[in-house]
């Protein structure tokens, strides 16, 4: 299996811990009055229907922060797939810890689960071409690093992590610095990149056909065929002919991206794989014990 790059542990934490402060944020008075101290219970994590894995160390980070004395065996890996009444997991330990951690738990592995799943599905889509696909920014506020990491359990890479990672100049940007068309867009580009120090990674997102050789001209890293047709990536690709990374964007979606590979782009960013995923159908069925 290809190795994935683990999740920021920092921003797992944080999740988490702002997960439990969400849902309990005076305790949990439900089982405070109906669970005695003692009680101990077990939860199995089970899978309602087939999907790809993702979210482990969430889980183990939400146990671990409602109590030390919670354990956590996991029965598969990030970026396994699975079948429809598999389990994945079993938790056990003081029933009200247990209790306190299962709707965040659930809520964030479903979540990372079903982006694992439709990222694999895209990739699967695109095998036998050269074409990476990628996220995009369109992430849950607060989530992104645990949406980032279930893409990568899919198969798929991602884009820049924020704004500080690297230059992504759009149409609006390329308005603004071109003074609405009345400056040279290769000169006003030339002139960023030789700002940059050179570890920075330069894209530029073009809308039509006409801007591929002026953007060009400028030594870009990376150009960006938004919107275009099969027919236009097609010509794109023979046109840049390798003088940079051609990423297609713009309405991809499942249906479409066997296409839009075919035609030899090297990156295809969709942001599909976060913005509208569905999560996954995953139970978390609990067995209250004895006392201790």
């Amino acid at each position: 299996m290809t190795r994935i790059l683990p999740a920021d542990q920092p921003s797992v934490e944080r999740i988490v811990a702002a997960g439990l402060a969400e849902g309990a944020p005076w305790g949990d008075i439900t089982s405070g009055v109906l669970v005695p101290a003692e009680a101990t219970a077990t939860a199995e994590l089970t899978a309602h229907e087939a999907g790809v894995f993702a979210g482990a160390e969430v889980l183990r980070t939400v146990f671990r922060q409602v109590g030390a004395a919670v354990e956590v065996e996991l029965k598969i890996a990030d970026g396994d797939s699975f079948g429809a009444g598999q389990v994945l997991a079993v938790v056990s330990g003081g029933a009200r810890a247990v209790l306190l951690g299962e709707r965040v738990a659930l809520n964030l592995v479903q979540r990372m689960c079903g982006i694992a799943t439709q990222a694999a599905a895209f990739v699967r889509e695109t095998a036998g071409t050269k074409a990476r696909i990628a996220d995009t920014r369109k992430t849950t506020p607060g989530l992104r690093a645990l949406e980032r990491f279930a893409v990568r359990c899919g198969g798929g890479h991602n884009h820049r992590h924020s704004l500080s990672d690297a230059v992504m100049a759009k149409d609006n940007h390329l308005a603004v610095i071109t003074r609405g068309g009345t400056r040279d867009l290769t000169e006003a580009l030339a002139e960023a990149r030789a700002a940059l120090p050179h570890t920075v990674h330069f894209e530029v997102e073009v809308d039509s056909p006409e801007q591929i050789e002026p953007v060009l001209a400028a030594g870009v890293d990376t150009i960006m065929l938004d919107n275009f047709s099969v027919e236009q990536l097609r010509a794109g690709v023979e046109q840049v002919a390798g003088r940079a990374v051609v990423e297609a964007s713009g309405n991809v979606r499942l249906r479409t991206v066997a296409e839009i590979a075919a035609t030899g782009v090297d990156v295809i960013s969709a942001g599909a794989l976060t913005h509208s995923v569905r999560s996954l159908d995953l139970g978390l069925d609990i067995r209250i014990g004895g006392t201790a």
